[in-house]
């Protein structure tokens, strides 16, 4: 037995046997379905940087709401919703698409349906030049003509057809 050290004395030593560590709720189903004397392959404990969002496919999402409406018996969606890893939203959302026979929302900017947005949108920014353009040399253009008045500079007159008189 150890000596007390400044009165103290050290810790009990508790001997723990393998996978006594964690309850049986706390273990996975790797560690309670394994076979004693097995070796076993410890899960990476490195995390996944960014989680990613699931994503189901159609054929997923059809075999599954198949399957809770051929559910009879208390608990078999609960069962099911479980063994799948969803939620019961997953269900409601899903029926609302397959009422509607909408396709699943996608996030982010929406894709332009009219080949034609992209001309029609530049278009309009070059009108907007142009006409801010044309604002500005109207603008100058009264300037000049007030100043040739103010100064008695006669300005050449133009002629509808664009010769000068």
């Amino acid at each position: 037995m150890k000596t007390k050290l400044n009165g103290i004395a050290p810790p009990p030593r508790v001997l723990v046997s393998p996978g006594a560590e964690r309850s049986k709720a706390e273990r996975s189903d790797a560690e309670r379905s394994a076979v004693p004397g097995e070796t076993k392959t410890l899960p990476d404990p490195e995390v996944v940087v960014r989680a990613q969002r699931r994503q189901f496919t159609a054929e997923y999402k059809k075999r599954i709401l198949a399957e809770a409406d051929a559910a009879k018996e208390a608990g078999a969606i609960g069962a099911m919703l479980r063994r799948e890893g969803l939620y019961s939203s997953h269900l409601t959302h899903w029926r609302q698409q397959r009422d509607l026979g909408l396709s699943p929302h996608r996030r982010g900017p929406k894709p332009n349906r009219n080949p034609l947005s992209e001309e029609v949108r530049n278009l309009k920014r070059q009108n907007d030049h142009l006409a801010q353009r044309l604002a500005r040399a109207e603008l100058i253009i009264d300037v000049q003509k007030k100043v040739s008045l103010l100064l008695g500079i006669p300005l050449a007159a133009v002629d509808n057809d664009g010769s000068n008189s």
